[in-house]
């Protein structure tokens, strides 16, 4: 398995990640803070060795230039314990210089006295009989052996902290938030693609197989008049003619699934007393929407209600539902009830999973009540905005 970050690389067995380079990286990345404590030394410096406007002046003049090439040198090193690119920020500069501001005030000092404590200590145990000619034979040799056992812990200390050290660095030169917002974006461009291509098979089925089966239809139902009620083919014609009446009307069925016509002439509130109207079970409409909202709103509204009733009428065994709505301070509010059985579980199916990504794309949030016994409540959250 390929590790792209040290964070990544300790999730390794033992013996693949302590003969790996990865420890030894993070050594490397943390001993090049001595750059930073090389700049932040000039800068004191500066300010306790000159006269003391001089020496104000000089410290504030290097505070205002070292931290653009130490930026650079923070954005270089990075790539020691994160081998993932980073990703464009349009305010890469500033958050570059926020990272060199830290290193520079506090984080240089911190690499180098873990560096200290975790590698030089087990170093200097195993060089006891060398470093420390004076000490005895037998507990010099036991603080070698202590060092020596002590190395792969000294591994795997300096590789997490190396670690959280890039992935803190990382966090500040391009954080998590910009990556999602742009799956959000790429997903909300699916969706809005995916719309375009329903209208397009809706526009083709209603200008084209719905009026061929309509003039199909006409055409039977012309030619049954002119032959005698009692013959054969009369009988033949009526069977085709009613076989394309059922067709149309499921045509027709299927492109209000597709699309709803309705939906793009009269709104949100017509569309969901259409569906409503359609729907096995009675279902009672009180929606209090009187402007039209945001396409994509309403469009994502519409589908919910529309896959809620379904999803009632197949599973729930309820004899009546209800549909309410307001917008309340820029959000639309639609809530679904029945009184079936309830028991409903995200977990047994894709269909509230799916109401809940496509309401993701919207910003939208989906609540579910369905004790056992009943009854059941979908509510959802759309905002406006």
């Amino acid at each position: 398995m390929l590790n792209r970050t040290a964070l990544e690389a300790l999730t390794r067995r033992p013996l693949p990640f302590l003969g790996s380079a990865w420890p030894w990286r993070c050594v490397a990345y943390l001993v090049a803070s001595v750059v930073p404590g090389a700049a932040a030394g000039l800068v004191a410096a500066a300010v306790l060795l000159l006269p003391k406007p001089q020496g104000v002046l000089a410290g504030l003049a290097l505070l205002a230039v070292i931290p653009l090439p130490l930026a650079r040198f923070e954005r270089w090193r990075l790539r020691l314990v994160d081998g993932v690119p980073l990703p464009p920020a349009p305010d890469r500069r500033r958050r570059e210089l926020g990272l060199a501001v830290m290193t520079l005030l506090a984080l240089w000092w911190i690499d180098l006295v873990m560096v200290a404590a975790v590698v030089a200590g087990p170093v200097l145990l195993m060089l006891t009989p060398v470093v420390q000619p004076t000490v005895a034979a037998e507990p010099g040799v036991a603080a070698s052996v202590v060092g020596v056992l002590l190395l792969p812990v000294a591994a795997y200390t300096v590789t997490a902290w190396g670690g959280g050290r890039g992935a803190m660095a990382r966090a500040v030169l391009a954080p998590q938030r910009s990556e999602l917002s742009e799956v959000l974006r790429s997903r909300a461009r699916l969706v809005d693609a995916f719309e375009v291509e329903r209208h397009r098979i809706e526009r083709d089925l209603h200008d084209g197989a719905q009026q061929r089966l309509v003039a199909l239809s006409m055409t039977l139902g012309m030619a049954r008049l002119d032959l005698p009620e009692d013959s054969e083919v009369s009988r033949l014609i009526g069977l085709a003619h009613d076989e394309a009446k059922q067709a149309l009307a499921e045509l027709r069925e299927l492109i209000r699934g597709v699309h709803a016509p309705i939906l793009t002439d009269r709104g949100l509130v017509a569309a969901v007393r259409d569906v409503a109207g359609r729907s096995p079970v009675p279902v009672d409409v009180a929606l209090d929407v009187p402007v039209r909202l945001p396409a994509p709103v309403e469009v994502t509204a519409y589908y919910v209600v529309s896959e809620a009733l379904a999803n009632m009428a197949k599973h729930s065994g309820a004899a009546r539902a209800a549909v309410s709505g307001r917008v309340e301070r820029g959000t639309l509010v639609v809530e679904v009830r029945d009184d079936g059985r309830g028991g409903a579980d995200p977990a047994g199916g894709t269909g509230l999973t799916g109401l809940a990504d496509r309401l993701s794309v919207v910003e939208g949030r989906l609540s579910l009540s369905s004790p056992a016994g009943g009854p059941t409540l979908v509510r959802v959250e759309i905002p406006c905005a």
